[in-house]
């Protein structure tokens, strides 16, 4: 049934995305100002700065001394204190350009193109911090899962594993980690990584090369859904190559045919990649029999699908 409550406009997203993008953020985190001298920072209108720092302070980002503009010791919190229980840093900043793109659906359902992107070096760390806050929660019940019956130690290849949330929490668990993303992720992700935490980073493209090691494990986390059949038929193959017999692949991501929710991603997909998008558990389980694995299970950890195969 349709969710009427779910057509109201993100308007405090699109608000608070704005504020990021023109800077007024980053300018009031750095010290408090007034309207003249924060339109003059970062070369904006003044009557226009004016109606979007009034809905800011009203939504509760900015307070005002006198004329004087600053984050709020909430906003403060959220965006830059890492230790407190309600930080999410600018991770709602993916969410923010994925929305940006969604208004050009319906250019895109006319073209079947996805929609122009911003290739931003700010968006590479919008994504990695998205990626990483949505996982958490569950990053160490799905690790625990997918290490059940590996033994001690186990090596495991986390591919296209770049926020290290996933990795951190299968090192917890005893792993030898190996994360493989590309280059200017590993670049920008490696200065978060600490030197005892068994985990390595392999810069590369993944439908390329895989790093060149045999693994007990390779886990996939939300890597399918940005590819189209024949990249993941060929992504399969790779990963069978450095298994070891009897290793196992866990993917996680969105099965088509088992919620409305698989469907919706699938549109986000389309807006946003060449030909990625959600597949059903018969199109992965030929995928993979293909390339080698068992027909695949299908369960629910922490909230996310997972799919196990194991290499025969």
């Amino acid at each position: 049934m349709p969710n009427q409550q779910a057509l109201i406009a993100p308007q405090e997203l699109l608000i608070i995305g704005a504020a990021v993008k023109t800077g007024i953020i980053e300018q009031l985190s750095a010290k408090p100002m007034t309207i003249d001298e924060l339109a003059l920072a970062i070369g904006a209108d003044s009557r226009a700065l004016w109606v979007v720092t009034e809905a800011l302070e009203a939504l509760g980002y900015l307070s005002k001394d006198g004329n004087m503009l600053r984050l709020s010791e909430e906003a403060l919190d959220m965006l830059y204190n890492t230790e407190s229980p309600n930080f999410t840093g600018f991770s709602f900043m993916h969410r923010y350009n994925v929305t940006n793109s969604w208004t050009h659906l319906p250019e895109v359902i006319k073209s079947g193109q996805p929609s122009p992107r911003e290739d931003a070096a700010e968006n590479t760390k919008y994504f990695m911090a998205a990626m990483g806050h949505s996982a958490k929660e569950h990053a160490r019940a799905v690790a625990g899962f997918c290490l059940t019956g590996l033994g001690d130690s186990p090596k495991v290849l986390d591919i296209g594993g770049g926020p290290l949330t996933y990795a951190r929490a299968f090192a917890a668990g005893g792993a030898r980690v190996t994360v493989q993303d590309l280059p200017n992720v590993v670049d920008y992700m490696s200065k978060f990584l600490n030197e005892d935490e068994n985990i390595e980073m392999f810069p590369g493209d993944f439908n390329v090369v895989l790093s060149p090691d045999v693994f007990d494990l390779a886990f996939l986390g939300n890597i399918c859904h940005i590819f189209g059949e024949r990249e993941n038929r060929e992504l399969f193959k790779k990963v069978a190559a450095v298994l070891k017999t009897g290793g196992k692949i866990t993917i996680v991501d969105f099965v088509r045919g088992t919620t409305a929710m698989a469907a919706v991603f699938g549109v986000n997909m389309l807006v946003n990649t060449k030909n990625g998008g959600t597949w059903t558990l018969n199109e992965y389980g030929a995928w993979l029999g293909d390339a080698g694995f068992s027909s695949p299970e299908l369960n629910e950890v922490g909230g996310r699908q997972i799919l196990t195969a194991w290499k025969k």
